[in-house]
């Protein structure tokens, strides 16, 4: 297992303790892929997953039928994803995640947090190099299933690490390969349990304990925020 397991599993152990902020999440992506593809899982792939994160999540079924049915209102305003970038206390890199039907609200919040807690938002682009962006599989394993064949198949897709913790298989790989990953798996009969996509710090930040407070205090303030769909760093836990 290695370092982009490692940071995924840190994380979501830490951050996805309140599943009422998970569900607000879930809820704005579903809109935002049935505005992009669709109402039809079916003909809509990155529906299908999202129905499937949903369920794995334990969302309640009549939350995903009305994420479903407010994207096909036309009343309902459009989100637009945008990523706010800075750096908090002691230097350590940001990279905010939002979807927004108000950019000028969202980026006065986001503003005012690095604000409050000792950081600065930047400009676009400015952590990028600090971060290499991944896309993750978790999906069941099938019984009498080779790993080292699964492995080489997958190695054409520039699949990072692929390994079997307990009854499912973890794949993590280069962004783009989303789409190629998700055809192949679904072709061969896998069932895909989540899917998501990460910003992995390429190098992590130590910080002095007084340091780590205030950038605690503007990750909870930042993931407050309904806009917020991710935030990542690069500071050493």
């Amino acid at each position: 297992m290695g370092r982009a397991f490692e940071y995924r599993k840190a994380r979501k152990l830490k951050r996805w303790g309140n599943m009422a902020r998970v569900f607000t999440r879930l809820g704005k992506e579903i809109e935002m892929a049935v505005k992009a593809g669709g109402s039809d899982p079916n003909a809509n792939s990155k529906l299908r997953l999202l129905m499937q994160n949903a369920k794995t999540e334990n969302m309640p079924k009549e939350n995903v039928e009305r994420a479903i049915k407010r994207a096909t209102s036309k009343d309902t305003a459009d989100y637009k994803e945008i990523v706010y970038e800075g750096y908090g206390s002691g230097g350590v890199a940001f990279a905010v995640e939002t979807a927004t039907d108000n950019p000028t609200r969202t980026v006065a919040n986001i503003r005012a947090a690095f604000n409050r807690c000792g950081g600065s938002l930047g400009t676009s682009g400015m952590t990028d190099f600090l971060f290499e962006r991944k896309c993750n599989f978790k999906i069941g394993a099938k019984e009498g299933l080779n790993m080292e064949d699964l492995e080489l198949e997958l190695i054409d897709f520039g699949v990072d690490e692929c390994f079997l913790d307990g009854d499912e298989i973890f794949i993590y790989a280069e962004f783009t390969a989303f789409g190629p990953i998700q055809k192949w798996l679904e072709d061969n009969g896998f069932e895909i349990k989540t899917f998501a996509f990460e910003r992995i710090p390429n190098d992590l930040k130590e910080v002095t304990p007084e340091q780590q407070e205030e950038v605690e205090k503007l990750i909870n303030k930042l993931e407050e925020d309904e806009d917020v769909v991710n935030v990542f760093h690069n500071m050493k836990e």
